[in-house]
Order: structure tokens, then C-alpha cells, then sequence
């Protein structure tokens, strides 16, 4: 601390100089103390993705280009995460609430839900499928763009009510005037751990890493070698394990580019890691979703409605399951289990 009452000020300094010098310093030690609280992380995180989110919704209304949508969904996404995570830190409003987040989010989710399968059926080579399975996906399309319409209502509508404007006007309202529990004071460092270890431990913990596998002589061991059909019996019985694994990669990895600024390349590394494995199971899921949902327009199982498109995405499930499996066993290693929490356990 500076004691101004008790400074020497020699006579070639001149005073104007050393009260300048005083009010630099004084501001770069209010700044670090601000980056280095809880409280002020949390502020910084919650005011950076409420803003990114918002500012979209001019965008996302016009229906004229999906990526506004798509930075929406990711955006309220990225600030439920903020919120969740804070929430020991900050005193926050009810209507900015994890679960009102939700809620905003899922409805978004359902119209981009719907960008994402047309974007796979405009993406597929139709040029190698029978006539008749092109006619059958134009007729999909068309089925497609009316879903489609009435998720932009419901999205439109969700721009209007009255959850959606609570949620803006207390968010603003708190970032004018923030409140926080007694913990926000503590280092920001000194609660690291404690803030991303729990998200770690359910990550390596989730039972999706134990699919495909079994135990024998008292170790759990990967099934190798396995047919494409063996594979899509798996993935039919585990899908929905999958699915639960790759929402919590993404969770994890959410929370981890809070705090990116605030660790070693390896922290970095880890993080990338985690979205390698989450774009591996989105692509499964994505495939899947598609085969369900032609399955629903048609009412009819897709192996006897497109039986040449059901077999492409069969293949392609099977090269990402031999992508997975790579992933799998690294993760299974005590050695990486290791080396991740030994990360987290270290900021910079």
C-alpha cells in the first residue's frame, strides 16, 4: 500500500509527476484485485456471454441466416454455464435463473435442431441413391421446411414472452448493480479447483465410457475388432449413454474456457481434448437423429424406406466408432485421469 501522507518527494521530481505516478499504480493494483476475485470472474463471465447472447436476437428474428441462430443457442448455453457454475459467488435474480435459461435455450435448441437435420439432407450425395430415395428425401424436405416454420413461431414468441424479458431486464439490472455472496471475495485461484474438479469427476465418472467394453480378471477391457453390425446393436442398446456423455464434454468444456486465460498450455490441450470427443459423439448423435427422424415422417423403419441411406449412415457410424475408441482407451488410463486433475489442480 502507498502511504501518500508520509512519501518523500525528492526536488527533482516534480509533485505533478508523483501524484500521477500514485493514481497509475493505485489503478493497476484496483485492476489485478479485480481479476483475481471470484466475484469479478464471475461479473466478467456473465456479462461477456449475456451480451453475446443478446446481441443476436435482432438476427435470429429476420430468419435469414442459421449462424445467428447457431451463436444464439451457444451463447445462452456458454451463459447458463456461467451462471450454474458462479452460482456460490453471485446473488442473482430469479427470472436469471439456470432453469429460465433453460428453458430459453431449449426452445432455441428445437428450431436449430431442425437447421442442423436440413443441413445433413442437403449435404448427402443423393447422386448415389436409387431414384426412389431421392424422391422419398425431397418428399423428407418437405416435411422438414413445414417443422421448421412452426419452430420460427414458437422461437419468435419466445422473443415476446414475458420469461424471455424478465430475463433481460434483471440481467442488465444486475450487471448495473451486482450483488454477491461472501464467498465472490475469496482469490480466484484459491477456488479453482474447487469450481471445476466436480464437472471433471462426473466427466470421467459417466458410464459412457464404459460402452463397449467388459470386465475380465478384474479389468475392464474394450471389445476390438467388432463388425459394422455388431457396432450399430451397441449404439441402438447405448445411444442415449453416448448422447448423456457427450452433453457432459460439452458442460465441462463450457466451464473450462471460463478459465482458460488462467492456465499452462496443458490446461489448453485438455480442453481440447474434451471437444475432439465431443465432435466425435455429436456426429454419431447427429447421424442417429436423422435416421429417427425419417423414420417418424415416414412411419417406417429407414432400413426398408431408404435401405441405401441407412446403410451410408451405418458406415459412417462405424468409422466414428473407430475414432471413439482411440479416445476411449486413453480416458480409461489412470495416467490421463491423472494428468487432468494434476492440470486443474495447478493454475498458473
Amino acid at each position: 500500500m502507498i502511504d501518500l501522507k508520509n512519501a518523500t518527494i525528492q526536488s527533482h521530481q516534480p509533485v505533478k509527476y508523483f501524484h500521477s505516478r500514485c493514481v497509475s499504480i493505485c489503478m493497476t493494483l484496483a485492476i489485478k484485485s479485480e481479476v483475481e476475485t471470484l466475484g469479478n470472474y464471475a461479473y466478467s463471465a456473465i456479462e461477456k456471454h449475456s451480451k453475446k447472447t443478446l446481441k443476436w436476437e435482432t438476427e435470429v428474428k429476420k430468419d435469414k441466416d442459421p449462424e445467428a441462430l447457431h451463436q444464439m443457442r451457444v451463447g445462452m448455453r456458454r451463459l447458463r454455464t456461467a451462471v450454474t457454475r458462479f452460482s456460490p459467488a453471485v446473488d442473482l435474480p430469479k427470472p436469471a435463473s439456470d432453469k429460465n435459461i433453460g428453458k430459453i435455450a431449449r426452445r432455441l435448441g428445437n428450431l436449430r435442431d431442425l437447421d442442423v437435420l436440413k443441413e445433413s439432407l442437403e449435404n448427402l450425395e443423393q447422386s448415389d441413391l436409387p431414384r426412389k430415395e431421392q424422391r422419398s428425401l425431397q418428399t423428407a424436405m418437405e416435411a422438414l421446411t413445414k417443422q421448421r416454420q412452426e419452430a420460427v413461431t414458437d422461437v419468435k414468441s419466445t422473443f415476446k414472452d414475458d420469461h424471455y424479458k424478465s430475463l433481460k431486464q434483471k440481467l442488465n439490472e444486475w450487471l448495473k448493480e451486482p450483488s454477491y455472496q461472501p464467498i465472490a471475495y475469496l482469490p480466484i485461484q484459491q477456488v479453482l479447483p474447487d469450481l471445476l474438479l466436480p464437472e471433471v469427476s462426473t466427466f470421467l465418472l459417466h458410464p459412457g465410457w464404459l460402452v463397449g467394453t467388459q470386465v475380465e480378471g478384474g479389468e475392464i477391457v474394450i471389445s476390438r475388432d467388432w463388425e459394422a453390425q455388431r457396432v450399430e446393436q451397441e449404439l441402438a442398446t447405448n445411444g442415449e449413454t453416448f448422447h448423456s456423455l457427450r452433453k457432459q464434454a460439452k458442460r465441462l468444456r463450457y466451464q473450462m474456457e471460463l478459465f482458460s486465460d488462467l492456465y499452462s498450455q496443458s490446461y489448453t490441450n485438455c480442453i481440447a481434448e474434451v471437444k475432439n470427443l465431443q465432435e466425435i459423439l455429436g456426429a454419431m448423435q447427429d447421424s442417429a437423429v436423422l435416421a429417427d427422424w425419417l423414420a417418424d415422417v415416414f412411419n417406417s423403419e429407414i432400413d426398408s424406406q431408404l435401405p441405401t441411406l441407412a446403410s451410408m449412415f451405418a458406415q459412417k457410424r462405424y468409422k466414428l466408432w473407430q475414432q471413439w475408441q482411440p479416445l476411449q482407451q486413453q480416458y480409461l488410463k489412470a495416467q490421463t485421469r491423472q494428468r487432468f486433475h494434476t492440470t486443474i489442480l495447478h493454475p498458473v
